[in-house]
C-alpha cells in the first residue's frame, strides 16, 4: 500500500486540516500519515483558536515516518508561523520529499486568518520552489503573485506566475469566482487545463481546500500523473460537495465518504496549450 502525509493543522469540527486530509487518504487506497503543526479550536462557524505546536514535536514527527514510514507523496496544509514554514520546507529538502503538494492555506472558509502575515513571504520563498504543485485560491494566488486575480484570464497569468517563482505546476481555484459554473485551471510548463463543473448551491464548504489538496496528493502517491490526479480529485471534492451531511450552522463539511473514481468521468478538462 501507498503511504500519504499531511503536514497540517488540526480541526476540532472535523471537517478540514489532517481530519478532512486522513479520511481523504482513506477513499483513495493509500495510507494516511499525518505531522500536526498546529492545533486549531473551530466549528463550521468559525476558528476560535490556534496553537502551534513545538518546533520539537514537529521535527520529531517528521523525522518518525522519514525513519519508518516514508510518504510516496506530500502535503502541507495550514503552518501557523514563518519558523513552522521554514522548519518545513527544510524537512522536505533533507528527506528528499519530490511529490509535494502545497496547499497555500492563508484563511479559512469563515474568513478567520490561520497564517501569520509574516509567515506568507517565507511560503513564497521556502515552499513554492519545492512544490509539485500549489494549489492557491484566488486571494492566495493573489497574495503569492502580488497580482489582481478576479477572472479566468488573470487565474492563467497568476498560474504563470507561480511557475517563474519556483513551482512545478499551479492549480489556480476559481471557487470564488461569480457565475453558475466552478472554473479550475492547472497550469504545467507546457499548457494550461481547464476544469469546469457547474456550481452546487450550498454553504456546505469547509475543508474543500484541504480536501482537494489531499486527494491530489493521494492520487500522485499512487502513482497518478499529475492531470490526472487532478481530474480525479476535482471529480471527488465536486461529489463530496454535493453529498455533503448539512452539519453545523455555518460552513458545514462535505462527505469525505463519497467513493473516490478513477479515472475520474471526462470533463472539459482539456484545452491544449496557450
Amino acid at each position: 500500500m501507498r503511504i500519504a502525509l499531511t503536514i497540517a493543522g488540526s480541526d476540532s469540527g472535523g471537517g478540514a486540516g489532517i481530519q478532512a486530509d486522513l479520511k481523504t487518504f482513506q477513499q483513495f487506497g493509500v495510507f494516511g500519515t499525518s505531522a500536526i503543526v498546529a492545533l486549531t479550536a473551530q466549528n463550521t462557524l468559525g476558528v476560535r483558536l490556534v496553537e502551534p505546536v513545538s518546533a520539537a514535536m514537529v521535527e520529531a514527527q517528521l523525522q518518525a515516518l522519514a525513519d519508518d514510514l516514508p510518504p510516496d507523496a506530500v502535503k502541507s496544509g495550514m503552518l501557523a508561523t514563518s519558523e513552522l514554514v521554514a522548519q518545513v520546507a527544510a524537512a522536505i529538502r533533507r528527506f528528499g520529499w519530490t511529490r509535494y503538494v502545497l496547499d497555500p492555506v492563508m484563511v479559512a472558509t469563515s474568513g478567520d486568518r490561520l497564517l501569520s502575515a509574516d509567515a506568507e513571504a517565507t511560503v513564497q520563498r521556502e515552499l513554492l520552489p519545492l512544490a509539485m504543485l500549489v494549489t492557491p485560491n484566488l486571494e492566495e494566488a493573489a497574495i503569492l503573485t502580488d497580482m489582481t486575480v478576479e477572472h479566468e484570464a488573470a487565474m492563467i497569468a497568476a498560474g504563470q506566475r507561480l511557475l517563474e517563482l519556483g513551482a512545478g505546476a499551479a492549480l489556480v481555484k476559481g471557487g470564488h469566482l461569480p457565475g453558475n459554473v466552478l472554473v479550475d485551471v492547472l497550469v504545467t510548463p507546457d499548457r494550461v487545463q481547464r476544469f469546469s463543473h457547474p456550481r452546487i448551491d450550498t454553504t456546505s464548504t469547509h475543508g474543500t481546500g484541504c480536501t482537494l489538496s489531499a486527494a491530489i496528493t493521494a492520487g500522485l502517491a499512487r502513482g497518478d500523473t499529475l492531470p490526472d490526479a487532478v481530474a480525479n480529485a476535482l471529480d471527488y471534492l465536486h461529489r463530496a460537495i454535493a453529498s455533503a451531511p448539512g452539519l453545523g450552522g455555518g460552513h458545514g463539511p462535505v462527505d469525505h465518504g463519497t467513493g473516490a473514481r478513477w479515472p475520474a468521468p471526462t470533463h472539459d478538462h482539456g484545452t491544449g496549450a496557450r
